[in-house]
């Protein structure tokens, strides 16, 4: 599915586990925050960028399809792509990787480029945009993901 931005390794602790004895379905999410968090540094969009330039991303939509439970002790990578993209928008897609290579779960988002003083939807700056835009092309699938651009809904006949 093209090469994606892999992210460090995380291991599944105590305080994610819910009562049915499996990862809690809010630290799936957690588990995709934090590998955007990985790759935003590297395309000028992290922490420093919203400090220093009054830029940000905020996540307009979020999609997760949980496929596979994980449990206490599990090892997992987050692997990423962007599917699409312009100057105020990107589309990305997640998969959560267990270390047995399973995937667990996937997630997909619609973030929006906003200038912090709005704040409003504003266009990145061409300096972040290049850079951007390359990130994009090196992490982009090949073929359309199955689970890309699903609805929620109740099918009737």
């Amino acid at each position: 599915m093209g090469t994606p931005h892999i992210s460090s390794t995380r291991e599944i602790i105590p305080d994610w586990i819910d009562y049915n004895g499996h990862m809690n379905m809010a630290f799936y999410n957690v588990l995709f925050d934090e590998a955007a968090d990985e790759f935003y540094p590297l395309i000028g969009i992290g922490a420093d960028y919203a400090k220093t330039r009054q830029l940000t991303t905020y996540t307009a939509e979020f999609h997760i399809c949980y496929l596979r439970e994980l449990h206490l002790g599990a090892k997992v990578q987050v692997h990423s792509w962007i599917l699409d993209y312009d100057a105020k928008r990107f589309h990305s897609f997640q998969e959560i990787h267990h270390e047995d290579g399973w995937v667990a779960a996937t997630g997909e988002a619609l973030a929006l480029h906003i200038d912090m003083t709005g704040p409003r939807v504003a266009p990145m700056p061409d300096d972040i945009f290049g850079g951007f835009s390359a990130f994009a092309e090196a992490h982009k699938p090949d073929t359309w993901p199955e689970r890309a651009g699903r609805a929620i809904g109740l099918k009737r006949k």
